[in-house]
């Protein structure tokens, strides 16, 4: 019943014999993080955020770090149930990661710490329910949210290959518009979107086959060649392709195989393995 709002919930509890760095990877979702125990570091910002945090759609990767322990529950919101939850423009958050208690409507700036009080994941899987979809059903602005969380399912639907121009006339606005639109209600611009969620199923699939060569993937994913799709991995993710598929699969690398976050990377080895889901 919360499907049209949120892609996943994951409960986490992870324990390393060492600190860690982990690449969170561009997403079509607005990722919130409800924390239980020390804060994880968002990198680039250098900052903590008690009880958690949200973090905007962005065409460009994250860094956080712990030392070794970090518990709590992850919920990724589509862009209709982020501006649903937080009720302002998603552009505030865009490519930021902003303080729960700075974003969750003043009835539910607790609900981390109910949610840490209870005992065992189903209760809180329950409480998180139970609260979302009574937010989910208040009055909220519709009409244009409505047009946009169309656009966004059309975009993912065609894997981000759907032509804005195309997109547009079938939304029935300018470009322009559809671009207002966007910036409002997703944070970013349809383009900016459909590139993200290209580079999140090209993401996807090599998990799924590693092993799969460069060039077959570029056209499998939209990207016009090989060098195309290299030099999206580079901007999105601050990573040569060999290096990507290397961190996807856990194995460790050095600050040398980096370009743009080699001094991000000094609390430990950076890994883009999921949490273990309790």
């Amino acid at each position: 019943m919360l499907a049209p709002f949120v892609r996943r919930v994951e409960g986490y509890a992870e324990r390393t014999p060492r600190p860690i760095v982990r690449i969170e990877h561009a997403t079509p979702a607005v990722v919130v993080i409800v924390e239980f125990g020390p804060p994880l570091r968002v990198t680039e910002q250098g900052t903590r955020f008690r009880h958690g945090f949200a973090a905007g759609i962005s065409e460009r990767s994250t860094l956080t770090a712990h030392d070794g322990c970090q518990t709590g529950i992850q919920i990724d919101l589509t862009p209709l149930g982020a501006r649903r939850l937080f009720r302002q423009p998603l552009r505030e958050i865009a490519g930021r990661c902003v303080a729960l208690g700075d974003l969750l409507p003043r009835a539910l700036r607790d609900l981390p710490e109910r949610l840490a009080q209870l005992r065992g994941w189903d209760a809180r899987f329950s409480l998180l329910n139970d609260v979302l979809f009574a937010e989910f059903q208040r009055d909220a602005p519709r009409g244009a949210l409505d047009v946009v969380a169309w656009g966004c399912r059309r975009i993912e639907a065609t894997g981000g290959l759907v032509p804005i121009k195309l997109l547009a006339r079938e939304l029935g606005y300018s470009p322009k518009h559809v671009v207002s639109l966007f910036d409002e209600h997703v944070g970013v611009a349809p383009k900016v979107f459909a590139r993200i969620v290209r580079f999140d199923r090209l993401v996807r699939h090599l998990r799924a086959a590693p092993n799969e060569p460069w060039a077959s993937l570029a056209p499998r994913f939209g990207y016009f060649d090989q060098p195309h799709l290299s030099r999206e991995v580079k901007q999105m993710t601050g990573l040569t392709p060999a290096t990507l598929r290397r961190v996807l699969f856990g194995v460790e690398v050095s600050s040398g195989d980096l370009i743009s976050v080699q001094d991000l990377v000094r609390a430990g080895p950076l890994d883009s393995r999921g949490k273990e889901a309790t």
